[in-house]
């Protein structure tokens, strides 16, 4: 079959009722201007480095071995510590398009999901105050250079941590177990992250673990735009936001996504005429608060809420906002990812 016959076949949008889902898919996508990473609310976020550290840690992320091992909690205070409490509010980097994770409530108008509840716990820890908080929601590729230029505080936004990024950005401990997994619709014959993808259109967000995965291992898929990274990239495979991904297949326009499990279920529950391909993620991933780089005290701080927000077993706030927001889509579960600390 060629492609234009393929793509003629699929009958548009799948799930979301045709040009109106088109809208909502759209309008979804284009909110992240809502809340625009340039505008400085209170201030940039000034996080503070000190290059001994950051020689350190570059010195930690080229022998990594295990890049889940972050600084062991602490409840002092710091320089960046102090600016956030100097400003009076948290800046956060984070989605407002993955659902269940960081997404707006269309009723309320709110930002929701499993990533938010940890954002506000933060704050509440820092600043006594749950909702002292700027929400800065930034598109995939830019989670790394919002840090860099000051634009957030943190970034809790489905961040994998792994050695790459750990020679960019600072993690906190782990809070949240994943793993990359082929996302298409039911009555597609691709069958998991194997054989079935090559020479399907396959895509995936511009700074993703799920772009690495494929750069290594394709299986024949075409996964990159012509012209990728340039002004001329359509941006049709390899794309800014995850969720673009989405529409693109509901479209027709792509065959498959491959992205963390956790955002795919999310997005599966979203379009009932797509599902999880493959019994198992291919890839074992943990999602950490990323930090400016030598941001050591409010890494170590992050950590001390990490420690209180996984305490009480079945009655912890980890586990209150998991049955909320994931247990769904992501049943079984039973414990947060127990922590790991660095004893260099």
């Amino acid at each position: 079959m060629s492609r234009s016959e393929d793509r003629s076949g699929r009958g548009g949008l799948r799930g979301w009722g045709g040009v109106t889902g088109m809208a909502v898919a759209c309008a979804v996508t284009a909110a992240v201007t809502l809340l625009p990473l340039a505008h400085h609310d209170g201030g940039s976020a000034g996080a503070g480095t000190s290059g001994g550290v950051v020689t350190a840690d570059r010195t930690r992320a080229e022998a990594c071995t295990e890049p889940e091992a972050s600084l062991p909690a602490s409840g002092a205070d710091g320089p960046n510590i102090d600016r956030i409490k100097e400003r009076g509010k948290l800046i956060a980097g984070v989605d407002q398009n993955s659902f269940r994770w960081g997404y707006r409530n269309p009723e309320s108008g709110d930002l929701e999901g499993f990533d938010i509840d940890l954002v506000r716990a933060i704050a509440d820890d820092l600043l006594g105050d749950p909702d002292a908080v700027i929400f800065r929601a930034i598109p995939t590729n830019q989670r790394i250079a919002a840090l860099e230029n000051d634009r957030v505080d943190v970034v809790v936004r489905t961040m994998t941590i792994n050695c790459k990024r750990l020679e960019q950005v600072s993690f906190s401990t782990a809070y949240f177990q994943a793993g990359q997994q082929v996302l298409a619709p039911k009555e597609s014959p691709i069958t998991g992250y194997d054989s079935s993808l090559k020479g399907k259109r396959v895509c995936s967000a511009e700074g993703s673990t799920a772009y690495e995965a494929l750069e290594e291992k394709s299986f024949g898929a075409l996964y990159k735009d012509d012209f990728d990274g340039t002004e001329r990239d359509p941006d049709r495979l390899t794309v800014p936001n995850q969720l673009d991904c989405l529409v693109r297949l509901q479209l027709g326009e792509v065959d498959a996504v491959v992205t963390d499990n956790a955002l795919a279920a999310g997005q599966a529950a979203q379009d009932p005429a797509v599902e999880l391909k493959g019994k198992d993620p291919f890839t074992t991933e943990y999602y950490g608060v990323a930090a400016k780089k030598g941001s050591d005290d409010l890494v170590a701080r992050v950590n001390k809420v990490l420690v209180d927000y996984r305490a009480g077993g079945k009655d912890s706030a980890w586990m209150r906002s998991y049955e909320k927001w994931l247990a769904t889509g992501l049943p079984g579960i039973t414990a947060p990812p127990a922590p790991k600390y660095r004893t260099d």
